[in-house]
């Protein structure tokens, strides 16, 4: 099962995000962790995480992660606005499920 971790700034969007994710993948039957954090929180999580996805509103952020992240086995991505502001849960489960491939 892969546990994905979405951030934003105070944990709260990215929870709304992170309920329409779980909600669309147990649609599709699909099974994954899904948790919400804020960016201050990242280091405590990152060991037991899979997927790292970044609210376009810290996609600045980006590169800094990639270094943080950097020698663990994690892939990370910035959820495009688009899907991101209508708490599209199918779309990013897609993009979730193109970045396991």
């Amino acid at each position: 099962m892969k546990n994905i971790l979405l951030i934003c700034g105070s944990g709260a969007s990215s929870g709304f995000m992170a309920a329409a994710i779980r909600k669309a993948a147990k649609k599709k039957g699909t099974e994954l962790k899904v948790k919400a954090s804020s960016e201050s929180q990242l280091d405590d999580m990152i060991d037991d995480t899979d997927i790292l996805l970044i609210g376009p509103h810290l996609s600045y952020m980006l590169d800094d992660l990639k270094t943080k992240i950097a020698g663990k086995d994690v892939k990370v991505a910035v959820i495009p606005q688009a899907i991101y502001g209508s708490l599209n849960g199918s779309k990013a489960l897609e993009m979730i499920s193109e970045m396991e491939n």
